[in-house]
């Protein structure tokens, strides 16, 4: 069982931020991009892997890189960081249009994570509950998918949900513009998890991992 390390407050440089973040102006914001998937989908299309899949674990991936999302919350409500998050993410079940949210460990071989993952789209796709596993591990993230359209903005407006501190991940349908396919990206983060710095580095990592596809799918 994976078990979250306690921070050091005493020389955490992000110690003043947190303590504003979650106390004094508790708040969360959300950044929605359009990631460049040109070589990604150019790759796809001589592998029989699963996009969705291949874009689940590419956030996973870098997720992982970084201890802002990671964090998590201590039972008397101090920060820590979990060693790994895992995905969840959604099945759609087209019969009754609701969905299902799964998840799957995660593995740093691509390969390994698709094989234990695929196997869950095709056995839930007919899920009729919200969680068809049972509940989560505490140290997952979430990601959805709407792959029925585009979408330039999108935001997620939790009620009480300041004790949050994973990010959320809202992937749309492709783009084409020219010769570039796009994938629209919306990021929900928790500030007094990370700032706009960190936001755009992992958006432009996911980018350049995406961009590597041929490399690991």
């Amino acid at each position: 069982m994976d078990v979250p390390t306690p921070i050091d407050l005493d020389t955490w440089p992000r110690r003043e931020h947190f303590a504003h973040y979650r106390r004094r102006v508790p708040c969360t914001y959300s950044m929605t991009v359009e990631v460049d998937v040109t070589a990604f989908t150019a790759a796809l299309r001589h592998s029989p892997r699963k996009s969705y899949l291949a874009q689940v674990w590419a956030l996973a991936t870098v997720v992982n890189r970084h201890e802002e999302f990671r964090l998590c919350l201590t039972e008397s409500g101090d920060p820590a960081v979990w060693p790994v998050e895992h995905p969840a993410f959604t099945v759609f079940n087209a019969d009754r249009e609701t969905f299902a949210c799964v998840w799957t460990p995660y593995d740093a071989d691509f390969g390994a994570f698709h094989d234990a993952a695929a196997p869950l789209l095709a056995e839930h796709a007919g899920a009729t509950s919200l969680f068809p596993q049972g509940p989560p591990p505490p140290n997952t993230f979430d990601v959805s998918s709407l792959p029925w359209r585009a979408f330039t903005g999108f935001n997620l407006n939790i009620r009480d949900g300041y004790d949050h501190l994973a990010p959320i991940f809202t992937l749309g349908r492709y783009v084409s513009r020219g010769d570039r396919v796009l994938l629209p990206l919306a990021v929900q983060v928790h500030h007094a998890a990370a700032d706009g710095f960190h936001a755009a580095r992992l958006v432009n990592e996911v980018e350049a991992l995406l961009a590597e596809a041929a490399d690991w799918l």
